[in-house]
């Protein structure tokens, strides 16, 4: 971002020109194109459920943002994983299980299986938005087999693009990187044959938990 506001700088300088006023800010805004949204219901729960089960995503349920670790650790000790996981800082501090080694910081290549937060879910298209930052390395969400992802039923958007103003309003600014994913990994190019894990996790399960963050 610090580069994106030098070059800016530069280019108004080079026009003559201040930083715009709050009303040219305003225009600016006012000036997106509306277009029309298909439709979705005001089921978002359940339409995201089903839409990320579509693409071979997992989900399971827990009331409270405290029974996170358990889900992890029954979804872990299920598929026989080494107890262990990388996870994003938010959620180090919750009650793991004795047994159960965890760290913060970014994944190594070694690495299993990871847990995060996300920013949003969308309805419409059945997918979570992670965003990139020091509390969420892009590691985490690629570089392990197993990603299992935290998404409140409150963070569930009903359209695509009600994403963007929560990005823009992230207190650090605009991400460096901001990854939709609606599912694990796959291709089609060997032999037409589909295969999981290509170029990222074979399994993505997300965790959703029914209280407000």
């Amino acid at each position: 971002m610090f580069s994106r506001s030098a070059i800016l700088d530069q280019i108004r300088r080079q026009l003559g020109r201040g930083p715009l006023t709050p009303e040219a800010v305003a225009a600016l805004e006012a000036r997106r194109p509306a277009h029309t949204r298909i439709a979705v219901g005001d089921e978002l729960v359940e339409r995201f459920i089903a839409r990320f089960e579509n693409r071979s995503g997992s989900v399971a349920r827990v009331a409270t943002r405290g029974q996170v670790p358990e889900a992890v650790a029954a979804y872990q000790a299920r598929l026989g994983l080494p107890a262990r996981a990388a996870v994003a800082r938010p959620l180090a501090g919750l009650a793991w299980p004795a047994g159960f080694s965890h760290h913060p910081g970014p994944a190594g290549q070694s690495e299993i299986l990871s847990v995060t937060t996300c920013l949003a879910g969308i309805a419409e298209v059945g997918s979570v938005v992670l965003p990139s930052g020091p509390d969420s390395p892009t590691s985490l969400n690629f570089v392990p087999d197993h990603h299992l992802v935290v998404l409140h039923c409150s963070q569930i958007l009903r359209h695509f693009e009600d994403v963007w103003p929560l990005v823009r309003a992230l207190p650090g600014g605009m991400p460096r990187t901001v990854n939709i994913v609606a599912g694990p990994s796959r291709t089609g190019d060997v032999e037409l044959t589909l295969q999981l894990g290509a170029h990222g996790p074979r399994s993505v399960h997300v965790i959703l938990v029914d209280a407000p963050m």
